[in-house]
């Protein structure tokens, strides 16, 4: 088991599936320079033909993946920053998604559009958003937000793999984190949470980013004598129910923490099929704890104090054992 960064194990991850299949191409903004590192050393080693930088266009860089897909390449568009999906969306959204069903399945298209998102490196505005659940609400498409280095690695591989369109959202604030890499090939089934921390009393999900601050909190609480159980969806669609409604059985309560805003979160799709398919289980309410509803600041300050941390989840689960169901 080695220790990488999150970057290198993506970075890893995209050196060995094109090693792996000639048919695999990347092009992005800047993938040759590699401002974030992910993509570094590829055009050396396998040349412009297969690494290739674009002008500033995500319009035309989706829609050239979509067509390059079509053709029979397994196709990585790197989009740089998530916000510039939204520059990027017709393609996204109104081919992408669907030209499977609506060829009725003699198209596919192996596409992995990768973004770096989220705020927490004072990016500004336009650099740090976390669009996972507009993304989720799609449909027609895989939505997968790694948490730490072994998982980056192991879903990238598995998305570079599918038929079918992803999109793979790389956590601004932990490209540079290390973390546990398994030294054997490792594929992570895209659509199934893992559980990163055993526990009994509460079931705290954390999305992507929201991992770290989580297992801290969790920590903190363990010394006070609350047993937080921490779930990672690893990928938010499909989203894992049976997991996450689980570990609601176990422990009667749900938090759920995500760096999207609250209006438009995965928190509260989590929340509803909490209240959905797993109220029986529930001893209190859902608290959900996700980025105020503004534009991200770019003064570090006001970033920090807009999105969850770890004294914020810590004292969102201290006020729910406090509550008991009626």
């Amino acid at each position: 088991m080695a220790r990488k960064r999150m970057i290198h194990a993506i970075n890893d991850a995209l050196f060995e599936e094109m090693e792996r299949d000639e048919r695999v191409i990347l092009f992005g903004e800047d993938v040759g320079t590699s401002i974030f590192g992910d993509t570094r050393g590829l055009q050396q080693k396998f040349g412009r033909e297969r690494v290739r930088d674009t002008p500033i266009s995500e319009t035309v860089m989706a829609g050239m993946a979509v067509g390059a897909a079509a053709a029979g390449y397994r196709v990585i568009c790197h989009l740089m920053y998530a916000n510039f999906i939204y520059t990027a969306f017709d393609a996204i959204a109104n081919q992408a998604t669907k030209l499977r069903l609506m060829t009725n399945g003699q198209i596919r298209l192996p596409i992995v559009f990768m973004a770096v998102g989220g705020g927490g490196r004072s990016n500004s505005a336009q650099h740090s958003d976390y669009p996972h659940a507009a993304l989720a609400s799609l449909g027609g498409l895989y939505v997968v937000t790694p948490g730490n280095s072994g998982d980056a690695k192991g879903l990238l591989k598995s998305a570079i793999r599918c038929d079918d369109p992803v999109v793979f959202l790389q956590p601004a604030s932990r490209g540079g984190e290390m973390g546990d890499v398994p030294d054997a090939e490792t594929l992570i089934p895209l659509g199934k949470a893992s559980v990163t921390k055993e526990g009994a009393d509460v079931t705290l999900v954390a999305i992507a980013a929201m991992q770290r601050p989580a297992l801290r909190a969790a920590a903190e609480l363990a010394e006070e004598g609350i047993d937080v159980e921490v779930v990672d969806p690893r990928t938010v669609f499909p989203l894992d129910r049976a997991t996450i409604l689980d570990s609601l059985k176990k422990t009667g309560r749900l938090v759920v923490v995500d760096e999207a805003r609250q209006a438009g979160s995965m928190a509260n799709q989590i929340a509803a099929i909490a209240a959905g398919e797993g109220f029986r289980h529930l001893r209190a309410r859902v608290t959900c704890i996700t980025t105020r509803d503004l534009p991200i600041a770019y003064s570090p300050p006001l970033e920090t104090a807009m999105i969850p941390d770890a004294a914020r989840i810590a004292d969102g689960i201290r006020t729910l054992m406090k509550e008991r169901a009626a």
